[in-house]
């Protein structure tokens, strides 16, 4: 059984005593509420009148007992306002008890309460509310870490542990008000994308998340099984194959924000559930979807932050469109020094070996190159920029490039050194298709666990003819990251996952 810290008995004890009071300390009857500390923080000098009879709820944050008057700190979800409470106002009856029992010994920091009254200016010309009655809405177990500032602004005992932050979120969202910001923020990042794509008429969707086959991607699936029709299922790792299949069906843009699932390491940058944009868009080409998404996220920056340039950690990022262009190729002979562009798999290990990037047996051609350029080029790409004309190793869903032999139409989107968006050229050439799955199994034949699967319905939906399309993936924990200047996802997570608590 757990052991309950002193603080906690305390809180318990005066939980015991407000039953014996005759006072709920969790009623279930409405509590009115027509205002909100923002509104009156914004509001009230302008328009007095309209705040003589308010209702407001929320955490007492703070207190200072004064005798038979007392001030205290109210926080709702959008900031905090101090309250002016006096006995013989909340307690006119010749009964006290709700004032000197209730509120100064029975009540503690976090309890939620119910106020009413008028708003008013103290002398020293603060906006705060004066209380006409109180109501216990919720008593309290757990006391609130208390975070202090000094005058000059020193924050001390501050609830900063990452473990301690990310594991009880609930408890940030209360004590670190700026979290909450970010959180608010990604939303309105969402909103943005979502108005960007329904002003060019295109439909959001949903797919499924429990798959036969974990297509779209090259990554490690999560397994299950369902019971009733005895096959495995695999969780989601792209949503790509399903979108197209749309396509496929006569619908000329298609988008979903989608849950995505890879079994896979935990890092700054990278939690194996994550949020995925993709769309797809017919007829058109990975040119036009460059452009399409450098608008798409200047506009972002913009709705979010009134301006393009965006500061991350000790760097400000410019996302002012249009964005640097590079081919993969040319990235990695700049940062390498090495043209890899004719190389075959035998000389791109020897280049690995050079260039002290550590390799395995099951490492075909396009993992190769994918991990020259990850380990010596992708960091020093700070400003957003295109990495484009990708080798057809690399891209088992893509199209031939028009006039590149052994290159496919496809680009990334880099910024702050990590990749933010994947686009293609699709392929919709079944025979093409076929051959390239059938060219996957050979590599997880030789082991690797990333590798696609065959799907073979996707095939078929191809043979049905699927016209030329545009798709594009955006990572939008990493978006999120970049627009809020955060450098680690699990900041942008409400509840990014964590090893097993001890």
């Amino acid at each position: 059984m757990e052991q309950l810290t002193e603080q906690e008995i305390f809180r318990r004890n005066s939980l015991e005593e407000l039953k014996k009071l005759g006072i709920n300390p969790y009623p279930a009857d409405l509590f009115e509420i027509n205002a909100s500390t923002k509104d009156i923080k914004e509001n009230y000098e302008r328009d007095k009148l309209s705040y003589k009879n308010i209702s407001i709820a929320g955490r007492i944050m703070s207190r200072r007992i004064m005798g038979n008057a007392s001030f205290f700190e109210l926080m709702d979800s959008s900031g905090r306002i101090q309250v002016y409470i006096r006995r013989d106002d909340i307690c006119p009856e010749e009964d006290k008890t709700l004032y000197n029992t209730v509120f100064k010994k029975l009540l503690d920091i976090g309890d939620i309460v119910g106020i009413t009254g008028y708003v008013f200016t103290t002398q020293v010309g603060e906006i705060s509310i004066h209380a006409t009655s109180l109501k216990v809405l919720c008593k309290t177990l757990r006391p609130l870490p208390i975070v202090k500032k000094d005058a000059e602004g020193n924050v001390f005992d501050a609830f900063s542990d990452p473990e301690l932050r990310y594991r009880m979120r609930y408890v940030d969202l209360i004590v670190n008000e700026h979290v909450k910001e970010t959180f608010i923020m990604r939303t309105k990042l969402i909103n943005s994308i979502r108005e960007y794509f329904n002003s060019f008429g295109y439909m959001e969707v949903e797919t499924p998340i429990l798959q036969p086959i974990p297509g779209g991607a090259a990554a490690r699936p999560f397994i299950t099984h369902h019971n009733a029709l005895d096959i495995p299922l695999y969780l989601r790792i792209a949503n790509e194959l399903y979108l197209k299949r749309l396509i496929v069906g006569g619908f000329d843009g298609v988008y979903e924000f989608a849950k995505n699932f890879r079994n896979e390491g935990i890092d700054r940058t990278h939690n194996p559930e994550f949020t995925g944009l993709e769309i797809y868009v017919a007829y058109k080409d990975y040119n036009w979807m460059m452009e399409f998404t450098e608008k798409m996220i200047e506009k972002v920056a913009l709705d979010l932050h009134g301006t393009t340039e965006v500061k991350l950690g000790d760097k400000i990022i410019n996302f002012q469109a249009p964005f640097k262009r590079i081919t993969m190729y040319d990235a990695i002979k700049e940062h390498t020094g090495f043209d890899i562009s004719d190389m075959n798999e035998e000389q791109l290990r020897d280049v690995c070996k050079k260039l002290n990037i550590e390799t395995n047996a099951s490492m075909g051609k396009g993992k190769l190159i994918d991990a020259i350029f990850s380990e010596k080029c992708e960091n020093n790409y700070v400003q957003p920029t295109f990495i484009i004309d990708y080798p057809i190793e690399m891209s088992p869903l893509c199209k031939k490039h028009r006039t590149k032999e052994g290159l496919v139409e496809r680009f990334e989107l880099m910024i702050n050194g990590k990749e933010i968006a994947n686009a293609y050229s699709e392929l919709n050439d079944p025979i093409d298709q076929r051959a390239r799955f059938e060219e996957q199994v050979k590599l997880m034949e030789k082991g690797d666990d990333e590798a696609m699967f065959i799907d073979h319905d996707f095939l078929r939906a191809l043979e049905y003819g699927m016209p030329p399309t545009s798709g594009l993936g955006v990572g939008i924990d990493r978006l999120t990251m970049f627009m809020t200047n955060n450098l680690s996802i699990q900041e942008v997570l409400f509840f990014p996952q964590m090893r097993p608590e001890k």
